[in-house]
């Protein structure tokens, strides 16, 4: 009896120290919702024409309004729909909405990253919302020219099931026009570390939100009136128009895995507020250049730091191409603000109507030793 009770607690304590272990070494939530791409199609019997009939007639999703289940290509009417990412998508239609409930964790952070684009008119707004928080995106602008925008939302989970939403805030004189949401995808924020010795956190920008790996032109970073939290940790985008978190599978980047593309001229910045003894000198060094997209013309950076500034120009052909600047500053309070912005517009060759911007990597800020 008392070797049988002792087998049954060293088998407890096995089956313990195993859970424990898997626990330890799960790995950080980054990938497709439940049928994010929308490439599990709904029955025949759940469908008029492209129209889905039913609350839950698109697998893993829940249904509100006028919402299309629809194939890229030529439609209906003349329209084309682009749908680069797989052959199915979703298009919401006046004051129509998707939604899911994902299993995350309590007090953690997450992005969303998704494909919007406009199908008719100029005024469509999408609204996505998750966890209480809520964003009114306008997708007025295309960055891209084949149904490649794409963007990113955080927010905080404050429960451990949170509802994530998307849901189409405009209503047109036809019921169906609305946005195309091509794909979903959720990834969980690490939380940042100082790396000894560097005052800039995220300084790389290799902690971002989840990118599509099968097709890419970058996720476009809201602004913060728009996205409070920032799917950027570490930094903040104050202004009017979206930064473009850009990867090294897909773009031309200086160092590491990813960098920032300034897309909107001056009503694009980024900044990020840091710690700094009063009086004391500093060295700020970044590197700029072009993404290898095709962004041409004659770029300019201005960079800031307390009361310093500097205008690094750099002669872009769209090949790609960086150089790297830097500047010292003085203190002047416990904590400096780091701001970027492309001082021009740009555009692609051969593609006038889509803004593009210089490139920015490999932030630092390093104290001066006497």
């Amino acid at each position: 009896m008392t070797f049988l009770m002792s087998l049954i607690f060293f088998s407890v304590l096995s089956l313990s120290l195993s859970y424990s272990q898997a626990a330890a070494h799960t790995p950080f939530l980054d990938g497709l919702l439940a049928n994010g791409n929308f490439e599990e199609g709904p029955k025949a019997s759940d469908l008029q024409k492209t129209v889905l009939i039913g609350r839950y007639s698109l697998p893993k999703w829940e249904i509100s309004g006028v919402v299309e289940y629809v194939s890229g290509g030529p439609q209906p009417g003349g329209f084309y729909f682009a749908i680069p990412r797989g052959a199915h998508a979703a298009r919401l239609g006046n004051e129509a909405s998707i939604s899911q409930v994902a299993d995350l964790k309590v007090g953690s952070t997450y992005s969303l990253t998704f494909s919007a684009t406009r199908t008719c008119a100029q005024d469509e707004v999408l609204r996505v919302s998750a966890s209480g928080q809520s964003s009114d995106l306008p997708i007025q602008t295309l960055y891209s020219s084949d149904g490649g925008d794409t963007y990113a939302f955080a927010f905080k989970a404050t429960s451990g099931s949170v509802k994530i939403s998307f849901h189409n805030t405009g209503v047109q004189e036809d019921p169906t026009c609305g946005p195309l949401l091509d794909a979903i995808a959720i990834k969980e924020m690490r939380p940042l570390r100082y790396t000894k010795g560097y005052l800039v956190k995220n300084g790389g920008f290799e902690i971002g939100p989840h990118v599509f790996k099968n097709f890419s032109t970058g996720v476009l970073l809201l602004p913060k009136i728009h996205d409070i939290i920032s799917p950027l940790p570490g930094w903040i985008v104050e202004s009017l128009k979206p930064v473009k978190y850009i990867d090294s599978k897909h773009f031309r980047v200086p160092e590491g895995q990813a960098a920032i593309e300034l897309t909107g001229g001056r009503e694009t910045a980024i900044s990020q507020i840091i710690r700094t003894i009063p009086k004391k000198f500093y060295t700020l060094s970044f590197t700029i250049g072009d993404a290898k997209n095709s962004c041409h013309g004659s770029m300019m950076v201005e960079a800031f730091a307390a009361n310093e500034t500097l205008k690094v120009k750099f002669e872009s052909t769209g090949n790609g191409g960086f150089k790297s600047s830097s500047f010292k500053f003085q203190a002047i309070s416990a904590r400096t603000r780091l701001t970027f912005f492309s001082a021009f517009y740009h555009t692609k060759l051969n593609d006038y109507g889509h803004f593009c911007g210089p490139l920015l990597d490999d932030v630092k800020v390093l104290p001066v030793f006497p």
